[in-house]
């Protein structure tokens, strides 16, 4: 099992409905990009972190090793802000506009990613995925999404066992030997997994297949005050940035 699907199980929040921490998550989400950066961004990763290290009970552990990546991500790509490109002889210069922008981005960016990694580390993609059809999503493609969701951890066994058998074999001794394994590694994933797709395909159609896949989803209550509740920080963030707003034009 993935790292944040552990975290997803473990979390407490897994018995709340997805709907609602869709909308606090989303409302969030939709804070950090619609309004003004500041303070908006700032605002939105404090009360998301808040509320998943607090009561939702997110390892911090488990939040950095998802987070790093596309944080490390957005610094890397802001980078390209500092400088510009052009002039007589189309000459590389510092862009003194180029910090602000920089922050700007990273700060958006990053408060939308701590979102939905927040939200991807309380619920289960198992409890969520079959809901969406409720929500006017075609049943095909939640259907796609759930089976390679699904071959994802398949894939992931084999390639590790492959992978331990080349090792025990000597594949990864030295350069030329690490670029064979990982081509054979990639070809033997690629006819295993093409295989299994087909055998899947001919198990599904000798069951009577119809077009839809009907799965146990457990049913989670869904109270309009749990949804009411989820909505208000992003209404009181929203509130907050306005008159920051506001009180700045002022001064």
């Amino acid at each position: 099992m993935l790292a944040i699907d552990a975290a997803a199980y473990a979390s407490p929040w897994r018995r709340v409905h997805p709907a609602v921490k869709g909308v606090f998550f989303g409302g969030l989400l939709v804070c950090a990009l619609a309004l003004p950066t500041w303070p908006a961004a700032p605002l939105v990763a404090a009360v998301a972190l808040t509320a998943a290290l607090g009561p939702a009970r997110v390892s911090p552990r488990a939040f950095a090793r998802a987070a790093w990546g596309p944080l490390l991500f957005i610094l890397t790509g802001s980078l390209t802000l500092l400088v510009t490109v052009g002039g007589p002889q189309g000459a590389i210069a510092f862009d003194p506009d180029g910090p602000a922008r920089a922050a700007e981005i990273i700060g958006r960016a990053a408060a939308a990613v701590c979102c939905q990694l927040l939200f991807a580390l309380t619920t289960p993609l198992a409890d969520l995925l079959p809901r969406l059809t409720r929500i006017g999503l075609p049943a095909a493609l939640v259907e796609t999404v759930a089976l390679i969701y699904r071959m994802l951890f398949v894939t992931l066994d084999s390639a590790h066992r492959i992978q331990t058998a080349q090792a025990g074999r000597l594949g990864y001794s030295h350069r030329r030997a690490w670029v064979r394994s990982v081509g054979a590694l990639g070809a033997a994933l690629f006819v295993r997994s093409y295989d299994r797709a087909q055998r899947m395909q001919r198990g599904l159609e000798c069951r009577g297949y119809t077009g839809e896949l009907t799965v146990l989803v457990d049913e989670l209550s869904l109270r309009p005050a749990a949804v009411s509740a989820a909505a208000l920080p992003s209404v009181l963030v929203a509130a907050a940035t306005v008159s920051y707003m506001f009180l700045g034009a002022g001064l």
